[in-house]
């Protein structure tokens, strides 16, 4: 009989997300990091398996799976293609696949490093953030200054060719793997784009992305610090650029979440607690009522009394909503921009035998006044579009709606 090989689970260190897809480009998150293990939902005994809740129970007759293994193991015309590990893989795909869920996912070995590498700001490929919308794969928001961004991938762009191979029945996975590649490899993806009767094509040379989640800058008197992402190092990042701000004593700060997919949960409660001396900044619903919680600042401000503004796109989700909806329903400051993507959930990162992980949706999250935010994003206090002709004429619409504001703040 053809043997599956050895296969459960390796830690109990799950991490928690409340992301969107990095395609190295990138799988998006948003995400927190836990230390408590969630628990198996299934037992298996013989040929049954048991999916339990507290309130149901149903039996799966696994036989059918281990007939189908021992068919092919005994009939495929090829034996030689019969790779025990990536068929385990397959299956794991497709129970996943099977949820449609788009922010629950397996990873392999070689997906789990690369992901592991893009949250702490290395990754290779073309630099972009995909989800799955409505079956289609659609662009996020392209990383600042990556290939994807100078080929003029926008966010809500449906990837519809990748080389000459139709997305239309791809999962977002197989589309990732086939859009990344080595470093100096080119890819053409045609996209359909909202306004344009043709597809877009476009011949994206992949390398090296080294993504620094903090940039700041001084723009007469007015602090501008723009977060990338959040990872790894962003609250190290943030916490220098603060401390280097504090000494030029600005007269406003406009905090850029733009084409931020997310990252680290707990990242978003450090930035919104700069700003914020009390109050709530999320809330977080599970699947058993008597975990909820909510997360409040945790008082590290020193940013309390500066005049804030926080701009937002279509390509601003998971964490950086959770930044501006602190903002927003404690009334901080102003949001400007246009309406954010619309993540609010919040997952899990199992790590399994062999470096392969699990990413679950674990929760929902809620802004501090209780609104879900999923498929309707932030709405903006001030809704500033910046079109598609600004953007190629780089004039930059909402940075300098966020400047006149806080300019008039001051005088």
């Amino acid at each position: 009989m053809f043997k599956p090989p050895h296969s459960q689970k390796e830690s109990n260190m799950p991490k928690y997300l409340g992301l969107v897809v990095l395609v190295f480009f990138s799988f998006v998150l948003g995400w927190n990091v836990g230390v408590n293990h969630a628990g198996r939902s299934a037992e298996t005994g013989g040929g049954n398996t048991v999916l339990g809740t507290e309130s149901k129970s149903e039996m799966v007759d696994m036989n059918l799976f281990w007939d189908t293994w021992d068919l092919l193991g005994r009939k495929y015309v090829e034996p030689h293609q019969l790779d025990a590990q990536n068929m385990i893989y397959g299956a794991i795909h497709g129970m996943v696949n099977a949820l449609n869920d788009p922010y629950t996912s397996f990873m392999t070995p070689k997906e789990n490093k690369e992901f592991q590498d893009s949250m702490q700001g290395t990754l290779e490929g073309i630099g972009a953030e995909l989800t799955l919308k409505n079956g289609l794969i659609t662009v996020i928001s392209p990383i600042r200054d990556s290939p994807a961004k100078r080929a003029g991938l926008m966010p809500e762009d449906v990837i519809y060719k990748v080389n000459d191979e139709t997305t239309e029945n791809m999962g977002l996975e197989e589309a990732v793997i086939k859009i990344r590649g080595p470093k100096g490899t080119p890819v053409t993806l045609s996209v359909l784009r909202k306004g344009h009767n043709e597809p877009i094509v476009m011949k994206i040379t992949r390398k090296t992305i080294k993504i620094e989640s903090v940039d700041f800058k001084m723009d007469d008197g007015i602090a501008v610090i723009e977060i990338n992402q959040f990872g790894d190092k962003t609250k190290e990042e943030f916490s220098k650029a603060v401390t280097a701000l504090q000494a030029m004593r600005p007269k406003g700060v406009v905090l850029d979440l733009r084409y931020n997919g997310g990252g680290y949960l707990e990242g978003a409660v450090d930035i919104a607690s700069e700003f914020m001396e009390k109050g709530k900044v999320v809330t977080i619903k599970k699947r058993n009522p008597e975990e909820d919680e909510t997360i409040s600042v945790n008082g590290s401000a020193r940013m309390t009394n500066i005049p804030l503004v926080v701009l937002i796109n279509k390509g601003s989700a998971s964490a950086s909503e959770i930044v501006a909806g602190a903002i927003q329903d404690n009334k901080r400051g102003m949001i400007i921009g246009e309406p954010s993507f619309g993540k609010g959930t919040v997952q899990e990162v199992e790590n399994l035998l062999g470096g392969s992980s699990l990413r679950i949706t674990i929760a929902k999250w809620f802004t501090p006044d209780g609104h879900n935010i999923t498929e309707v994003g932030i709405t903006p206090d001030r809704v500033v579009e910046r079109t598609v002709g600004d953007i190629e004429k780089d004039n930059d619409t909402q940075m300098k709606a966020a400047l006149g504001y806080l300019r008039e703040k001051a005088q």
